[in-house]
């Protein structure tokens, strides 16, 4: 297993679960809503989360929540691009929640670090986009798209075709000249999977991911959560800490959360039940 993640301009170190602040830059996400569409809440968010102690943020100018529909490259851009550009010298690496590769372009040329994307960088020309980059790039597996991927979803051995899902992407972006310690692997909770699929993804993550690359969960709020808890996205805290946690315990790498504080500080007293601390 690797022990450091290429993220563009940084080298970061994966001795420890790293959290990434989701920067949701969109009218209609699942979880927010448009609490930070305009620029500059987006921008005054983003840097609470990093106080809080965030590792990583990971900005989105469109919404994929279950039903989603697609936004043109030129309005996600409107959407992101200024906000990379004020985060650039946040302290922290900066990821972009895309999967045109005229966007990566140009969130890449802003300054992103990361390029996150839930399409497994399958679309044409998204691996030559990304391959020469020196980003860290988060391949992700989702069956169907945002649109109609809840439609019933089913699988014969979820864990197997998730698990070779990304391993053969994982090739295809090292075959493109992509270096291993650029790659992460992400089971896409909710993107085509039910919460049955979900929870037993979650239970098998090493089996579903491996041990060549890192590995980066996004379990925060979803209807996973809701799925156990009967409460709404607005109300899934705990639920979402006790994911996290458990996705911790198997070996996640990086943890993408709404809840960063919440996060930051369950990690630290698990870390201190494993670890001890200093007297």
């Amino acid at each position: 297993m690797l022990q450091h993640l290429q993220c563009g301009r940084f080298r970061l170190s994966l001795e420890r679960p790293l959290v990434m602040g989701i920067v949701n830059v969109t009218p209609d996400s699942f979880s927010d809503g448009n609490a930070h569409f305009q620029p500059d809440q987006a921008v005054a968010h983003a840097r609470l989360l990093v106080e809080e102690g965030a590792d990583l943020l990971d900005i989105g100018g469109e919404s994929t929540r279950p039903g989603a529909q697609a936004v043109p490259a030129d309005e996600e851009l409107r959407r992101i691009l200024p906000v990379i550009e004020a985060l650039r010298d946040c302290g922290v690496p900066l990821s972009v929640d895309t999967c045109k590769p005229s966007v990566m372009r140009a969130a890449l040329e802003a300054g992103a670090d990361m390029i996150n994307d839930i399409g497994g960088f399958s679309a044409p020309g998204a691996v030559e986009a990304v391959a020469d980059a020196g980003c860290a790039l988060c391949l992700m597996h989702m069956r169907g798209e945002p649109r109609t991927m809840q439609d019933a979803p089913s699988y014969r051995d979820v864990v197997a075709e998730v698990h070779d899902y990304l391993d053969q992407g994982a090739r295809r972006l090292r075959r493109a000249g992509v270096a291993a310690d650029r790659i992460v692997l992400d089971p896409g909770f909710g993107f085509g999977k039910t919460a049955a699929h979900n929870y037993t993804l979650l239970r098998e993550l090493p089996r579903v991911v491996g041990r060549d690359y890192p590995s980066l969960l996004g379990l925060s709020r979803k209807s996973m959560i809701g799925a156990v808890t009967g409460r709404p996205a607005s109300r899934r805290l705990g639920g979402s800490v006790a994911a996290a946690l458990a996705g911790a315990i198997r070996g996640a790498h990086i943890l993408r959360v709404h809840d960063v504080a919440d996060t930051v500080d369950a990690l630290r007293v698990w870390s201190a039940v494993e670890r001890g601390v200093r007297a």
